[in-house]
């Protein structure tokens, strides 16, 4: 049914829940997973200013931690996942690399980390302007 699963994350108790829903059906359906981390470049703009690239490079670390994570535990129940972490607009970002990779499905958690609604403004933009089903979790 889904045969490529893409996950976002940013490490809030929505993506987390999230990421957790995604394994399962990764796991049911014999999937690929593909966990992706978006460094927001409208908080915090593109490095040029140390202090800016001190923050961005914290923020790509951190990323890089959580995904990883999430591949390890996903190959601990043997489910195939590719991992990216890349700098742009959440909600671009995340519709563009579903398209990319064709993906089937994106789950993700109704509030993030920037939420200021009682749906995520990311999740609601993808959910709008996105051609891919997307399971809020």
């Amino acid at each position: 049914m889904y045969e490529t699963i893409l996950v976002p994350m940013d490490g809030s108790d929505g993506s987390n829940r999230a990421a957790e829903h995604a394994l399962e059906l990764a796991d049911r359906f014999d999937s690929t997973l593909h966990a992706l981390f978006v460094v927001d470049t409208r908080r915090y703009g593109e490095p040029g200013l140390s202090s800016t690239e001190i923050v961005v490079d914290e923020l790509e670390d951190h990323g890089h931690t959580l995904v990883d994570e999430f591949a390890d535990r996903a190959d601990n129940i043997d489910v195939e996942t590719e991992t990216r972490v890349c700098h742009g607009v959440p909600h671009d970002e995340i519709i563009e690399y579903a398209t990319d990779v064709d993906a089937d499905v994106i789950v993700m958690g109704y509030q993030g980390h920037t939420h200021r609604q009682k749906i995520g403004s990311v999740v609601e933009r993808v959910v709008r302007e996105g051609s891919r089903p997307v399971f809020t979790v």
